[in-house]
């Protein structure tokens, strides 16, 4: 047995002596592996550097060291570096592929012998900070580590073959979310435990200040929009939440991370209408009748903007997501927004670069802006368009062939959470992802490759669609159809350490069934409507024999699920949660009570398996929310609105039978796709 023992071990040491002189870059456990990068690199290649540092602790146990450019073995550099330029020359390094590119980057090993080193080389500052956070992914840090709790593995070793060479550019520019609808989740959880926990931690005051999202919850976004390589953000922008601009250090957050923040269809100049107006405005919001002050209002954030990168916002709408004031009619309103197009426009040329091509800016065309655009309104040719989808995942407006020819090219502004007419859907992440792919690589065909922003509410628990999303924008074409199951189960073991596939079988139950009808559409009641019979809960239109195999759908999907948790690595276990765990299992849960609710009103079945799934969607929330010593405390709710469908079931019996049949009815219609067809 003794020889066995040692055998065994010569066998290893043999092995480990081999690996040490294969012909690869190889980092290993505690070994404090040498950085070089300029140090006058812009600031967001030098946060992507500290994010580096700090996780390659956490997988191999030591702290990189700085440093020569001669001698260090890791080299980070933007190509526009002089000294980078003539160091890749020298290493024989072609930088043509890279030069001019927007956002690209080059991964590459070098070396003769066994002195092998690896280049990280950007073409801009954004490209040379994707470059580093691509490489730690490869290390095995999920850019979710810190907002789903999956922490990276501790390796023995990390190596890449001699040959290895990663180039990739972006095939959308300007990739990115929309914190929209905070009210009951990252608006509470902000303001009320995260930013005052941080400034407790940093010797500050640590009150709660209503409707704060601070510099400390934003660094944790833009870090995890720079892990992601996505770059533009749209604030959160509800009357409960301080505009972002009016909190110290947002801003500066955002030039340290490199993000471009920019705004929704009702934000102009960078401006929170709604939230600003009524602090810093006088009289009316109204460009007919009080120019002089609307247009003070936007060159102020104009002019204290004039040194950050922003995506401008053009046009006007009103305070909030309403019409203009002061023009009533369509060709008033053309009129109208003809003349605010000219006023901002000269505004940036003043303020921000006389060539104001080169500045960047949208126009979104969004209801009643859309009637004016298609009624002849001249957008100036430089000028990215915004299209939208209907709120539910279909696109209205894909570029004709002309409108595909303007310079400033086209942007999607796409939902992922919706508050509105005819139902919200604020509280589970149910759009398919083949739907979304689907319309995002239509629109990308089109034309639509200058901006994407997706409507994520309040992050989480939109996870997986959010990466889905950038990811896409990042890839472009290349992110077939045939790729989706194979992504999602490679997301799903990155952020969970098991076998990902396993999942794929959950994860389209959950999506079928919510594409028939979400879990927040299954009280029969509409939002926003006049008529009070809309709020009262109602069956929706299946019979029995579709519910209990729907019901049965539900319970097997939670059957597998329970089978698989156990196979999920104790360290992953709130990760599980958050990202299997309390999504399908609330969406269960709630076909479970509003559905056996349906069929008790009926005397078709017991009233205590709905009142119990009431509870169980209940207590599946609070441990949401005391997760991790109360780290999400606040980010989750059951009953965002406080919807009908969200509280407790009724007891009460109807004497109409339930329905035979299914039998569709048409409740709300979506507009028509406008331009060029498939």
């Amino acid at each position: 047995m003794k020889q066995l023992f040692i055998f065994i071990y010569l066998l290893f040491l043999a092995t480990a002596m081999q690996a040490k002189d294969a012909k690869a870059f190889l980092l290993t456990k505690n070994e404090a592996v040498t950085l070089y990068c300029h140090k006058n690199e812009a600031l967001v290649v030098q946060t992507a550097l500290n994010l580096f540092r700090q996780d390659y602790v956490k997988v191999l146990a030591a702290s990189p060291r700085t440093e020569s450019l001669k001698k260090a073995r890791i080299v980070v550099g933007t190509i526009d570096n002089p000294e980078i330029a003539a160091w890749a020359a020298e290493q024989g390094i072609c930088l043509d592929r890279l030069q001019g590119k927007h956002e690209g980057f080059l991964l590459k090993v070098l070396g003769v012998g066994n002195k092998y080193r690896l280049a990280v080389l950007g073409s801009d500052k954004r490209g040379t900070a994707y470059g580093l956070m691509t490489l730690v992914r490869m290390m095995g840090v999920s850019p979710w580590q810190w907002w789903a709790d999956c922490e990276p593995t501790p390796r023995e070793v990390f190596q890449l073959e001699v040959d290895f060479e990663r180039l990739e550019v972006p095939s959308v520019a300007y990739r990115g979310i929309f914190i929209n609808d905070e009210d009951w989740g990252l608006n509470p959880w902000s303001s009320n435990n995260y930013e005052p926990k941080m400034r407790q931690r940093n010797g500050e005051d640590s009150t709660p200040r209503n409707g704060e999202i601070g510099p400390y919850t934003h660094e944790r976004i833009f870090e995890l929009l720079l892990r992601l390589r996505a770059n533009i953000f749209w604030p959160a922008m509800h009357e409960c939440t301080v505009p972002f601009y009016l909190i110290k250090g947002n801003r500066e957050v955002a030039d340290k991370y490199g993000i471009l923040i920019s705004t929704s269809h009702c934000e102009p100049m960078m401006r929170n209408t709604n939230g600003e107006w009524r602090k810093a405005g006088l009289g009316d919001y109204n460009f007919v009748t009080n120019a002089k002050q609307v247009v003070h209002f936007w060159e102020e954030r104009v002019k204290e903007l004039s040194g950050s990168d922003c995506l401008y916002t053009l046009g006007m709408r009103g305070v909030h997501d309403s019409a203009m004031e002061g023009a009533k009619t369509i060709p008033e309103q053309v009129k109208v927004l003809t003349d605010v197009l000219k006023v901002q426009r000269d505004l940036l040329a003043r303020h921000v670069n006389a060539q104001v091509d080169k500045v960047p800016q949208q126009f979104i065309p969004y209801k009643e802006v859309l009637d004016c655009y298609h009624s002849g309104l001249q957008v100036p040719d430089d000028v990215t368009l915004i299209w939208c989808d209907d709120n539910y995942g279909y696109i209205r407006h894909f570029p004709t062939e002309q409108e595909r020819t303007r310079k400033g090219g086209h942007g999607m502004y796409y939902h992922a959470s919706y508050w509105g007419r005819p139902h919200d859907y604020l509280w589970l992440a149910t759009t398919p992802p083949e739907l979304i792919h689907a319309e995002m690589q239509r629109a990308y065909r089109h034309g639509v490759d200058k901006v994407w922003v997706l409507n994520v509410g309040d992050i989480k628990p939109a996870e997986y669609l959010i990466s889905l999303f950038v990811d896409m924008a990042w890839e472009g074409s290349r992110f077939g159809k045939d790729k989706l199951g194979a992504y999602m189960a490679r997301w799903y073991e990155e952020q969970l350490g098991m076998e990902g596939k396993e999942l794929l079988p959950l994860w389209k139950t959950y999506y079928d069934l919510s594409f028939k009808l979400r879990p927040e559409f299954l009280g029969g009641t509409r939002t926003e409507e006049k008529d009070p019979k809309y709020k009262l809960v109602s069956d929706v239109p299946m019979n029995e024999k579709e519910i209990t195999e729907r019901l049965s759908q539900c319970r097997e999907m939670i059957d597998a699920m329970n089978r698989l948790e156990k196979r999920v690595p104790q360290t992953r276990l709130d990760a599980w949660f958050q990202l299997v765990k309390y999504p399908l299992s609330a969406m269960a849960a709630m076909n479970e009570k509003m559905l056996g609710a349906q069929l008790a009103r009926h005397r078709l079945a017991n009233w205590d398996k709905p009142l119990e799934a009431f509870n169980r969607i209940v207590t599946l929330t609070e441990k949401y929310n005391a997760l991790k010593d109360g780290k999400w405390e606040g980010i989750m709710s059951w009953q965002p609105r406080n919807l009908p469908v969200f509280a407790p079931v009724k007891e009460e019996y109807v004497d109409a039978p339930l329905t035979a049949r299914t039998n569709g009815k048409l409740v709300f219609q979506s507009d028509l796709c406008i331009g060029t067809e498939l």
